[in-house]
């Protein structure tokens, strides 16, 4: 690359960070293709959850999620990245083309990336603080900024009939062999892992946290904290929606997820993404018509609340190297250099 463009180290470090994006059952269902002058992010369908994700609605939304933090990581780094989303639609894994150019990081640049390194999900019950207003207002305008919609759930009653959703959808998990059996090869992994679940950060058996059912990953070794049980968990519940439901929706949804995780990690707030309501058709119409009002189409709900304060840190979820996730596009500067 020239003067004007990010040097390798600068790109490759950038990239790092966007693989560290969440995605469903960790699956990093993405990868990058690297041009001279361009950026290129592609689907990996060969990570696509067959029974859980047929239409591989998770996997965009992933894949939005690393696109988010990978402009995230540039702009910290001090590079723009100009996004073309769904640039090729004779290529449907061709989900986002981007062009950088210098760019003065701004101190929320810097503070959401640093967030990046930070950001866990964490199944584990909440404190009984509840969480400030401020904050939720927050997390909704940068999600808003990056086009897709989040609702803070405050109203009880419209809280219950979100609840009973995933209490439906956790039972219609619970009777599908073949959708245990996908949980499991990807639950219960060790740190030497690349992928999946960690047992590490993974409770050891079925729980709820107040009114909200979370879903349960086999071999799990994670221990409750001790301090404040028997408190009311405060945890709020935010639904992730968009107008509409096409690809670039979806993406646009990852990115607002995103946005709203990494805010909320530099609020100092714990956050824990939930998709299996989402994952159903049946939970996520009852979700669309009794909590949204059939006004928005819901893709995630987020959990977030303020950890105990005893709480131990988890560890990372394990990653791909980030070699493993780069190719280069053919004729570039790059590609003749491997070969």
């Amino acid at each position: 690359m020239n003067t004007d463009l990010p040097d390798d180290h600068t790109l490759f470090g950038a990239l790092e960070l966007a693989n560290r994006a969440p995605s469903v059952h960790n699956t990093q269902p993405w990868r990058w293709l690297l041009g001279d002058s361009s950026i290129h992010l592609m689907a990996d369908p060969a990570r696509q959850l067959p029974v859980t994700d047929p239409a591989g609605r998770d996997l965009v939304l992933s894949c939005g999620a690393a696109l988010h933090h990978l402009r995230v990581a540039m702009a910290a780094l001090g590079w723009d990245t100009a996004v073309q989303r769904v640039p090729n639609h004779g290529d449907p894994t061709h989900l986002a083309a981007l062009e950088v150019s210098p760019h003065l990081p701004s101190d929320e640049d810097i503070a959401l990336a640093a967030a990046i390194s930070h950001r866990r999900t964490d199944r584990r019950r909440f404190s009984s603080w509840p969480v400030p207003e401020g904050h939720l207002d927050l997390m909704v305008r940068r999600a808003t900024e990056v086009g897709a919609l989040l609702v803070p759930v405050t109203d009880a009653s419209t809280r219950r009939r979100l609840t009973r959703a995933i209490d439906i959808a956790d039972r219609m998990g619970h009777d599908d062999v073949r959708y245990q059996m996908e949980v499991a090869l990807w639950s219960g992994r060790s740190r030497v892992a690349e992928d999946g679940v960690l047992s590490a950060s993974s409770p050891r058996h079925e729980h709820v946290h107040g009114d909200t059912t979370m879903r349960t990953f086999p071999r799990g070794s994670l221990g409750e904290v001790e301090t404040g049980r028997g408190e009311p968990d405060a945890g709020q519940l935010l639904v992730l929606a968009t107008p509409a439901d096409d690809t670039t929706s979806l993406l646009r949804a990852g990115e607002a997820a995103s946005a709203a995780l990494l805010t909320a990690t530099d609020l100092g707030l714990a956050t824990c993404p939930l998709s299996q309501p989402l994952e159903i058709a049946d939970t996520r119409a009852l979700i669309r018509d009794q909590v949204l009002d059939g006004a928005a189409l819901p893709h995630l709900v987020v959990r977030t609340g303020w950890l105990p304060t005893a709480a131990p840190p988890l560890p990372h979820s394990p990653r791909r190297p980030t070699d493993k996730t780069v190719d280069f596009l053919p004729g570039t500067r790059r590609a003749r250099h491997e070969r």
